[in-house]
């Protein structure tokens, strides 16, 4: 293929690529995240395989660079997941939140109502 034509499909490929993850909603983002850190971690196997048959040093240093930029993304994309993942729950990750026990009534402690979580939540709302 001419220079012209990778161009050009890099190009489009970059412009299809911004239009389809700015629609993403942002519920599904984090799914869509996780998939994406799967994929470059084979793309991040893939570099360090062909640097461990690379024969030239072009190839060595393309190759390394490959590793380097794979890696980057692939943790760099963890870690945004993660921050979702947080943003998401509400809290700090390994933060503990206490929870009423559940009895055997089906987890209604005698003397509260049903309700009694609602009225708290909204009353720390206010």
């Amino acid at each position: 293929m001419d220079p012209f034509a990778l161009i050009t499909i890099t190009v489009l490929a970059i412009f299809l690529g911004f239009e389809v993850v700015s629609k993403v909603s942002s519920t599904l983002h984090t799914p869509l995240m996780s998939e994406a850190n799967a994929i470059h971690g084979i793309i991040l196997l893939g570099a360090i395989m062909v640097a461990g048959q690379a024969d030239e040093p072009v190839t060595l240093t393309l190759s390394i660079v490959a590793v380097l930029l794979a890696t980057m993304n692939v943790v760099g994309g963890f870690v945004v997941t993660d921050r979702m993942l947080v943003m998401f729950s509400g809290g700090r990750r390994g933060s503990s939140t206490k929870k009423k026990p559940m009895d055997a009534g089906g987890g209604i402690s005698p003397g509260s109502s049903p309700n009694a979580d609602a009225v708290s939540l909204e009353e720390a709302a206010q």
